[in-house]
């Protein structure tokens, strides 16, 4: 693979006063057998990560499992993050719960531990219309630290519709949004709307398209796997260096559409054991993947790694 020498977009570029930009990739939390917590692992992983070209990281999101997790877990998972990333401000944990209160108590344990942002789904488990959606962010975002919305209407049946996210940003509860809708077209009504609120790319299968219409940042799934690979995608997109970014794109997109699919935590964790990182199992109710499904995700790794991604 030729090396990239594009430079990044500096709008694009993590900051540490916008640390919720750049590449911060949603971290697979590795399990043993017995399905507890590999702190260990963990740690070595979240620092594998930042050394091959990656930001931060975001602990607890739904690639972390954290609907699976007690509340210790769930803690300690960020106090691990934190101490190997040696960088609070490289990590913005996930914290999103049933409701505001909850999330709200996440947020602030993630700031007693100096995390530069956090990550929140709209009310979780529950269809809220706009103005308990409203009511949701005032809360998370009353512990103060920068807030990043999550939209992923087709898990929450919540879509956080651009008119609703120019609110939310306007009324100084939200500086940025995860867009996994995969409606590309959004990015652009809401550029219009709220010039000024960060648009994040939040599904692998459509980082090209939202980076070239203006997305600062990627919440990533993938990296867990190629971590220097996707960085380099990574910036040559936000850089607009299509010539550089398409071949890494269409090499890659194999792996980077299952991040779109109901098993994209399993995929990915199985990706991570082919390349020789620990992904280990999943916990319940996410079943390993199907024979078919490990074949097609075991092949398709093995030709990305064929091709010199890492």
């Amino acid at each position: 693979m030729t090396p990239l020498t594009t430079p990044p977009s500096p709008a694009a570029s993590w900051t540490p006063d916008r640390p919720w930009r750049g590449i911060m990739v949603a971290t697979a939390l590795p399990f043993r057998d017995d399905l507890s917590v590999d702190h260990d692992a963990y740690a070595e992983h979240v620092r594998r990560l930042l050394n091959h070209g990656c930001d931060g990281v975001v602990p607890n999101g739904s690639l972390g499992e954290y609907q699976t997790l007690t509340a210790d877990e769930r803690a300690r998972v960020v106090r691990t993050a934190v101490e190997a990333a040696g960088d609070g401000a490289r990590v913005m944990p996930g914290v999103s719960a049933y409701g505001g209160a909850e999330a709200r108590r996440w947020a602030e344990h993630a700031a007693e531990l100096g995390c530069g942002s956090v990550l929140s789904l709209p009310p979780n488990a529950y269809r809220a219309d706009a103005r308990a959606v409203r009511a949701h962010y005032a809360e998370v975002a009353a512990a103060g630290l920068p807030v990043v919305a999550y939209n992923n209407p087709l898990d929450t049946r919540v879509d956080l519709t651009p008119d609703l996210l120019a609110e939310l940003h306007a009324a100084g509860h939200v500086v940025a949004v995860k867009e996994f809708s995969g409606d590309v077209r959004r990015a652009y009504e809401i550029a219009e709307l709220a010039p000024d609120l960060d648009l994040l790319a939040g599904a692998d299968d459509v980082l090209l398209e939202l980076s070239l219409a203006g997305a600062v940042g990627w919440v990533a799934g993938y990296p867990n796997a190629f971590p220097a690979s996707c960085a380099a995608l990574y910036r040559a997109a936000t850089a607009g260096d299509t010539a550089a970014a398409l071949p890494l794109y269409r090499s890659l997109h194999p792996l980077l559409r299952w991040d779109s699919k109901t098993e994209f935590v399993q995929a990915i964790k199985a990706s991570m054991d082919v390349v020789g990182f620990r992904g280990g199992p999943t916990r319940p109710p996410r079943l390993p993947l199907t024979a078919d499904a490990a074949a097609g995700v075991r092949a398709a790794t093995e030709k990305a790694v064929a091709d010199g991604h890492r």
